[in-house]
């Protein structure tokens, strides 16, 4: 018989499964707020019946996310963890230190089938999509090695979240859940390199939530080179669907523009950019690009980042410059697995 995921599951579901098999629904709320705390095993559930544990640990496991390695910045307090699935795939999650609390970014797939030009991530290929309960492992095991409560979560690691819908969503009750972690909608942001159709479809669910979407140029040409998706969705369809959301959530929208020298950090490109997001509420995050090994790509000049920046404001459009955080340990997303896994070829 195989086991199920008993932490991908909610609350509801839970105390439904509880009633159904005849037992105290009163227990579900327990065993749920077991598992937000991080528990490993069933054992640990204290408050339990003996034979309710021992039930459950014959129906159910608790998916796990197993500190692998982990680099610890000395520039900042950044933390990279590269953490090892109960399957034994690795995924990363970068730890940051903001004036507002812990800010955990986590990985949503095991790989990414997108294969931006620019990313690490693609260059390792796709493997398989993480559960809700393999996210929601992230934020506790780092949060418990920390030591520290994690406020905000961020899912711009491994993997493109829109392309594993139905676990991020499930994610997202959880987490979000105030039984559980209790990490409110407005703490959470989810990253997508525009995959149009499921804008749309979040855009109805009309979470709180601070969608973000990689944009990274201006126009068709430049951005199809550097995203194969946008041969599938341009740029004219995806800024579509991102008004279709702002209008549906009454939330901002933040587009992230990573500055490649020569490619698409021109003064045309800025005010290209600032024309097609006229009038929309949204905010620019511009992102000085992390050098990947395999690609030609470089960060623009401070002057022509400067420069940019000044573009865009001046047209009306809120515009920051992303701080830099963990540049000493490989902190942008796939870089550290993509290392372990040469390093471990080469043994």
């Amino acid at each position: 018989m195989s086991l199920t995921d008993i932490k991908s599951k909610t609350l509801q579901e839970l105390k439904d499964g509880f009633a159904t098999a005849g037992l105290p629904v009163f227990h579900a709320l327990q065993v749920y707020c077991w598992l937000s705390r991080g528990v490993h095993g069933f054992d640990e559930m204290s408050d339990l019946p003996k034979s309710l544990r021992k039930k459950l640990a014959s129906e159910n496991y608790i998916a796990s996310a197993d500190i692998e390695r982990k680099y610890c910045s000395k520039l900042d307090d950044t933390v990279k963890y590269l953490f090892r699935m109960n399957d034994g795939q690795l995924v990363e999650s970068v730890l940051m230190h903001y004036k507002h609390g812990r800010t955990i970014c986590i990985s949503s797939q095991v790989g990414c089938k997108m294969n931006c030009s620019f990313c690490a991530t693609g260059k390792s290929g796709y493997s398989r999509d993480l559960t809700a309960s393999e996210m929601l492992a992230q934020v506790q095991s780092a949060q418990a090695d920390a030591g520290v409560r994690i406020s905000n979560v961020v899912l711009m690691g491994m993997g493109e979240p829109l392309n594993n819908y139905a676990n991020v969503l499930r994610f997202l009750d959880i987490v979000s859940s105030k039984e559980g972690m209790n990490i409110g909608m407005r703490h959470i942001s989810l990253s997508t390199c525009g995959i149009v159709d499921k804008i749309y479809d979040l855009a109805e669910k009309k979470y709180q939530l601070t969608l973000s979407v990689s944009l990274h140029a201006p126009n068709d040409e430049i951005r199809s080179r550097l995203m194969p998706v946008n041969r599938r969705w341009n740029v004219e369809e995806l800024l579509k669907a991102c008004r279709f959301y702002i209008k549906q959530t009454g939330r901002r929208i933040s587009f992230e523009y990573a500055l490649i020298g020569g490619v698409n950090d021109s003064y045309g490109c800025a005010h290209e950019l600032a024309h097609c997001l006229k009038g929309m509420l949204c905010h620019v995050n511009l992102i000085p690009v992390n050098p990947v090994k395999g690609t030609p790509y470089r960060k623009s000049t401070p002057e022509k980042t400067h420069q940019f920046l000044r573009i865009l404001c001046d047209e009306g459009i809120t515009t920051t410059v992303r701080r830099t955080l963990g540049a000493d340990i490989d902190a942008s997303c796939g870089q550290l697995r993509r290392r372990y896994e040469e390093e471990a070829a080469n043994v």
